[in-house]
């Protein structure tokens, strides 16, 4: 949502006078110094403006919030006063409960800030006129106008109330179609949605969708409403699977995943389409369905590549990859995040290269082959502490480790099942300074490539059993 551009107020004579002494004099003044001013203030109207009213006099001793409520009150405005006064009490009740909860809060009093009751002034007597009148699309406008100016993190509560009294004045508009009832389901959702209801916003952004339906209405910024009807709706649906999948309850999950699939089709974005079907596979990850996994993710990766969007393409291809490892096809899984690998390095995406080297890692060290396991590992790290980030080097550190553990069990395993002098020898240099050896305690050239060679051959000795179990 945007914010509208701000708009001249123009004033009454009473606040135009009030808002000349702004900003006001800070609390902390003492008394005596109050009082000697006033007597000043007095004895220069006395001298140098004799004609003034009782009601000019007021606006200069008056503060600015007490001149906009009479301005609200002396010109009939009483439901605008209602309501500004009720905004009033439940801002300055905000303020004192987060004063209590930190010291560091220094939110103003709303009777610091004019240009927000100005605004205030503005929208809220317009939105009466029109409503008496009943002109409820103008109420409504007014109303919108000022939830866009309060869109900020500090005054967001004061945006939900207008969104709140936008959804009332929606109902009663019968002249548009329903394009304003639409759009004020579309904010209740964002309301809800923020506040975590997912639910109450699921409601909301389904009527938002069923209302814009097959219409080509668009919103101040000249996106389609129903696209971002379809948007909003395809998010809460993944938030509520989300919820699902933790709790295991992956039938209802996929079930609404699979109508999220179904509302992204019909957005005709297929972008979109390709993200609600990365979920809706993984969804079926989660419950064990690998071959209705796959081929869903096969959708993302054809949607990624028609569109030749090389993140996405790598984000599906590690998803396969997942699959691919839950069903023991680790060949397969390989050259995917190979790939995943390759396009993460291109693309300068260390993240993914991290996560990526460590599934290869896992792999080749649960198949055994330690020292590729060690390089994935090694690469993870690396990449990690090129980022700086200290989780992700821990992480990966001990996965490095581990691997380079298991290497050199092998290597310690192979000297004392030869039995013989020099690997006792090796053995007993290693024990006496381990701590100065690194992970291969292996010194001769000859017999580190001797087993590097048996490595690699009991490598390509798996990998091909593996590949005649795929064939049969």
């Amino acid at each position: 949502m945007t914010t509208l551009p701000p708009l001249p107020v123009p004033r009454s004579k009473l606040t135009s006078l009030a808002r000349q002494k702004l900003p006001c004099s800070p609390s902390s003044i003492p008394r005596s110094q109050l009082i000697k001013e006033k007597d000043d203030i007095d004895h220069y109207l006395e001298v140098n403006f004799k004609g003034l009213s009782k009601e000019e006099v007021a606006a200069y001793q008056n503060s600015y919030v007490k001149n906009i409520c009479v301005d609200m009150l002396r010109d009939g405005y009483h439901k605008s006063f209602t309501e500004l006064f009720s905004l009033m009490e439940k801002w300055e009740a905000l303020r004192e409960r987060a004063r209590s909860r930190s010291l560091l809060w220094s939110q103003r009093p709303l009777e610091e800030q004019p240009d927000k009751l100005d605004h205030f002034y503005y929208y809220l007597t317009r939105a009466e006129v029109a409503e008496r009148k009943g002109y409820f699309e103008d109420v409504y406008n007014n109303l919108y106008a000022l939830a866009c100016y309060f869109n900020n993190s500090e005054d967001k509560w004061v945006r939900n109330h207008f969104y709140e009294r936008c959804f009332q004045i929606a109902q009663l508009i019968k002249i548009d179609g329903g394009k304003k009832e639409a759009e004020a389901h579309g904010h209740m959702g964002l309301l809800f949605e923020e506040d975590g209801q997912l639910l109450e916003a699921a409601e909301h952004y389904e009527a938002f969708h069923q209302l814009t339906q097959g219409r080509i209405w668009k919103d101040e910024t000249g996106h389609f409403l129903n696209l971002l009807a379809c948007k909003s709706l395809l998010r809460t649906y993944r938030l509520l699977s989300d919820r699902m999948l933790e709790n295991k309850d992956y039938k209802q999950a996929i079930r609404i995943l699979i109508k999220a699939s179904e509302i992204a089709k019909e957005g005709n974005d297929r972008r979109m389409e390709g993200e609600a079907s990365y979920y809706l596979g993984l969804a079926h990850l989660a419950a064990g369905e690998y071959e209705t996994a796959l081929t869903v993710l096969g959708t993302y990766s054809k949607v990624s590549t028609e569109l030749e969007d090389d993140l996405n393409l790598a984000r599906a291809y590690e998803a396969i990859a997942k699959v691919l490892q839950s069903q023991r096809n680790t060949t397969e899984a390989i050259k995917y995040l190979k790939d995943v690998v390759e396009i993460a390095r291109n693309n300068s995406r260390s993240l993914d290269i991290v996560k990526a080297s460590t599934m290869l890692g896992d792999i080749y060290n649960e198949k055994g082959y330690y020292s590729k396991a060690s390089e994935y590992f090694q690469q993870a790290f690396n990449t990690a502490a090129e980022l700086a980030s200290i989780p992700l080097m821990d992480e990966t550190k001990v996965h490095y480790g581990v691997a380079k553990a298991h290497q050199m069990m092998l290597t310690v395993n192979s000297f004392v099942e030869s039995a013989d002098l020099p690997g006792l020898d090796h053995l007993l240099s290693w024990k006496e300074g381990r701590s100065d050896i690194g992970p291969d305690p292996v010194v001769e050239e000859s017999r580190r490539a001797s087993l590097e060679n048996l490595y690699q051959t009991s490598e390509h000795l798996e990998e091909e059993l593996d590949n005649q179990k795929n064939e049969t």
